[in-house]
């Protein structure tokens, strides 16, 4: 990654807005609906920001928006860059970077994804314990700047067991259930095949999807707090008995919204300390 370029886009939003949260939330598609929770926002076009892709996914607005939940300074990307769009993996996970050099020290990554595990339904939220790249490709390819992080990271928990707690303790005081499991990245765009859902079963996976892990993975070389929460939209190939459609994913998101907003919130809102 381009630290200079990485610089220069940090440096430029910090001349568009005031906020310097240590908490980012990247908001996956049909999860958009968080921004209605900020007060006080500041929104800016990726299209703007130097250095920054634009998608064009149905479901993602394309946009950062700072502003506070429960008095917190929060930032949220409103959409997100997926390998299958062509994006290299440093560019779909330069937002990560450019989060980091603000001041961000943990992310709350979220997404629309198919479930394998048959004992999920569509419209559950599943707390991501671990994950399998799938991909064939690592965004820590290539030279490495310290100035980032180390050559060779340690992830053997990308995914911060005191916020997975966390996330659970508030789900249970708001009521809402949630579930926990490993969730697979699969290139896309197209739907898994049903053979390929057996396999990553076999695997260990309990969802698949086609985002998270390479914002996981940067955010954990950078030393930030990772907290992943994935909305199960449909279920996968082979298990689910109708076909898959874009529609049905934001469909199912779209009405998962207002629990995914009050579960993010109370987890925003009453965020624990980790330096303890």
């Amino acid at each position: 990654m381009n630290y200079e370029g990485v610089r220069e886009a940090a440096e430029w939003l910090m001349q568009q807005t005031m906020y310097r949260p240590a908490i980012a939330v990247v908001l996956g598609s049909g999860l958009g609906d968080l921004v209605n929770e900020m007060d006080e926002k500041d929104v800016i076009p990726y299209a703007q920001i130097p250095g920054f892709p634009v998608s064009d996914v149905a479901g993602h607005a394309d946009q950062l928006v700072f502003g506070t939940i429960g008095g917190r300074e929060v930032v949220a990307m409103q959409g997100r860059f997926h390998y299958y769009e062509g994006f290299t993996m440093k560019q779909l996970t330069f937002p990560i970077f450019v989060l980091r050099q603000l001041g961000v020290k943990s992310l709350i990554v979220t997404n629309a994804c198919g479930g394998i595990n048959e004992n999920f339904a569509p419209g559950d939220l599943m707390l991501i314990t671990d994950h399998i790249n799938l991909l064939g490709n690592n965004p820590l390819i290539g030279p490495n700047d310290e100035r980032f992080g180390p050559r060779f990271p340690d992830m053997s928990e990308v995914y911060d067991r005191r916020l997975v707690k966390h996330a659970k303790d508030m789900a249970r005081s708001l009521s809402i259930e949630v579930k926990e499991g490993v969730y697979a990245l699969f290139p896309g765009p197209c739907y898994e095949t049903a053979a390929e859902i057996r396999a990553y079963k076999i695997l260990g996976a309990d969802a698949v999807g086609m985002s998270t892990v390479p914002e996981a993975t940067v955010a954990k070389y950078l030393g930030m707090n990772v907290l992943g929460i994935a909305c199960i939209t449909n279920m996968a190939t082979g298990i689910s008995k109708t076909k898959h459609s874009h529609a049905e994913v934001l469909a199912i998101a779209n009405a998962s919204s207002k629990r995914f907003c009050c579960l993010v919130g109370g987890i925003l809102k009453n965020w624990p300390d980790l330096n303890a």
